[in-house]
Order: structure tokens, then sequence, then C-alpha cells
């Protein structure tokens, strides 16, 4: 009994102190990304590639800081399938199945190894992040929140067109990331499987169906129509920045073990024990992507189905299957240098220091 009691102590105690140090790490290092794009403006005006470079790099940071609050607590994390570092320097769209607010944890954890992806990325999440204590980093970004409902639809997608065309290329955006099923796997599965039963759909218990729009605006936005093997006149986004438009789409299947999720909580506080996060990649390319509403509407689904095999499989064995034309499935685990995390974290608070000294001094200098 004293010794469940002191175990019960230690992760209390423990948690609490994950939890000051996450508060003093947001405090001095979101507050500093702000102040020194602020400090930036000028170069913006100069020369905007330099400062959205820039601006990309304390972005890849903060979700750095943001990874390392897990990996710390032992939350690491073991692709499968595909090897997406071959396609981090050209355009695509990541599709995610969506369990709990430590999926997006994990994207910042697994992507910080992927060359330049997470400086170059957009993220399509939930109007309610923006309101969140990084919703004004995001805000700053560029990433795009969707309002969900039947009522919102039209006008959202509407937003997000525009969106893309103000924001994607003209900060050199490169990857995309959005969680089609609109929400979380408990809230939205027992509405998903009523429509799959209306529509002779199939039965799927560990995803849900997605939702279309937004991935259907995403690649008419973004993928260069092509007329005579040029691209066509219509699309001066793609002509003015001269990219080879949208050339990927990377289906990614988050698993964990026993199908039990880790959350935001969970991320922060440390509570749970050291968990293998499981994530699994298949890269198609634009090209065998349809462009007409109902055969991607179709293409999308199967893409949902082979995910819900893919996780049936993994629940089975505690593995994902093997590509096709492997005879064994390769597991890659993903690192995150240990240095290179107490390094970002030392500048975060290095830079609250000295932001408060500037702000001290000027104050006396005022006052």
């Amino acid at each position: 009994m004293a010794e469940s009691v002191a175990r019960a102590g230690c992760a209390l105690l423990k948690a609490l102190l994950r939890f000051a140090f996450m508060v003093a790490n947001n405090a001095v290092a979101i507050p500093s990304y702000v102040l020194y794009l602020l400090a930036l403006q000028p170069l913006r005006l100069l020369d905007s590639a330099r400062f959205w470079h820039l601006e990309g790099v304390l972005f890849k940071w903060l979700l750095a800081m943001v990874a390392s609050w897990g990996w710390w607590a032992g939350y690491t994390v073991v692709e499968w399938g595909d090897d997406v570092k071959a396609v981090s320097e050209d355009e695509a769209v990541v599709l995610v199945n969506h369990q709990a607010t430590g999926d997006v944890c994990t994207l910042m954890m697994c992507l910080q190894d992927k060359g330049t992806v997470v400086r170059h990325m957009m993220w399509l999440m939930d109007h309610i992040f923006k309101y969140t204590n990084f919703g004004i980093v995001s805000l700053i970004h560029g990433d795009f929140f969707i309002r969900q409902g039947r009522a919102h639809r039209d006008q959202q997608l509407g937003l997000l067109k525009e969106h893309l065309e103000k924001y994607y290329r003209s900060r050199n955006r490169k990857w995309i990331v959005l969680f089609p099923e609109g929400g979380f796997l408990r809230k939205r599965r027992e509405t998903s499987q009523a429509f799959a039963k209306k529509n002779n759909l199939p039965f799927l218990k560990h995803v849900t169906l997605p939702r279309l729009g937004a991935t259907e605006v995403i690649l008419k936005t973004l993928v260069p129509k092509q007329e005579n093997g040029t691209i066509a006149s219509g699309n001066t986004v793609i002509k003015e920045s001269k990219s080879k438009g949208l050339q990927w789409v990377i289906d990614t299947t988050i698993a964990y073990p026993k199908g039990e999720p880790i959350d935001i909580q969970t991320w922060i506080l440390g509570y749970r024990q050291p968990t293998v996060t499981h994530v699994h990649y298949r890269v198609f390319p634009i090209k065998d992507v349809p462009a007409e509403p109902e055969a991607l509407a179709h293409w999308l689904y199967q893409r949902f189905i082979e995910k819900e095999d893919l996780l049936t499989h993994f629940y089975e064995t505690g593995a994902f299957p093997p590509l096709q034309g492997q005879t064994k499935a390769v597991s890659r685990a993903m690192t995150l240098s240990n240095l290179w995390l107490v390094g970002i974290q030392s500048f975060a608070f290095l830079s609250g220091g000295m932001w408060y000294c500037i702000f001290q001094y000027f104050y006396h200098c005022l006052f």
C-alpha cells in the first residue's frame, strides 16, 4: 500500500514539474517567436522569401519543443511503409486519420527529421485550435482553421480556396496536412457507420469515412491544370511561382498500441508509461488521383478502407503488413537529437531573457 502511494506521489510530482516546464516554455517561446517576426518586418518588405525562410526555421523549432515534451517522456515513433524523405522537397497533401489531440503532436515529432518539411508545411485544423496558446503562431505561419458543420460548409470551402491562393505559394509552402475525417474517431464513428449503411459502403471500426470538400478544394487549387502538356492559362498561382504544383498524396495512418490514443494532456503531463506510436505512409503520384468529384470520392473512400485493413492487421499482430512486392514489413525508428532539443530549448529561454532585458531597458528610458 505504501509503495503504491509513493509511486502515485512520484507520478504526480513528475506531472506537476512537467506542466510547470511546459508553461514556462510557452511563456518564453511563443512571445519570442512573435517578437522576432515583428523585429524582422523590414526584411519582409525588402525580401519576403528570406523573411518566410526565417519564420519557417523558428516555426520548426517551436514544433520541436512540443515534440520534446513527448520524446523525453518516452513517447517515441516507429515508421512503416514508404520513405517520405524521398519526396520531402516536393509539394504534397498529407491525409491523416484522427483519433485524439495527440495525433498532431505525433506528426510534429515524426516530421522533424524529414528535411525542410516542417518549415514549409501548412496545417488544416479545427477552428477551436485558433484559441489555444499555439493559435497565434499558426495564424502568423498561415495555417487554416476550418469550422465544421454543414451550415458552414460552402463558406469554409470558399475561404480555404482563397487562403491557398493567397498564402500557399507566396510563403513557399510544400506539404499541406489535413484530417479528412473531420473529427475524432470516437465522436464520428457512429455517424459514419450510419452513413455507410445507408449508402452501401463498408462498415469501419478503426477509422471513419472521410469528408471530401477540403481535399477536393486543395487538389483543384494546387494541382496544375494541363492543356496540351502545358499549365492552363487560368492557373495564375502556378505560373507566377514557377511551381510544379502538387505532386504527391501521402496517405498517413497513425496507430497506437491496443488502440489507445495519446491525448495532449498525456503528452504534456507524461503520466502514461513510455509508448511507441506507429505511423504508416503510402505515397501516391498525383497523376493517379482522379479529379472528377465522384471518382475522387471513391478514391478517398478506398484510402480509408485500406486504413481500416492496415489498422486491423496492426491490432491483431502488432505490426503493419508489408508493402506490395515485399515479403516482410520493414519498420524504421525515428530519432531526435537530445543535444539539438536542449539547444533549441536553451535558445527559447535565452530569447525570453533577452526580450525581458530589452523591455526593461526601454521602460527605464521612458519612465
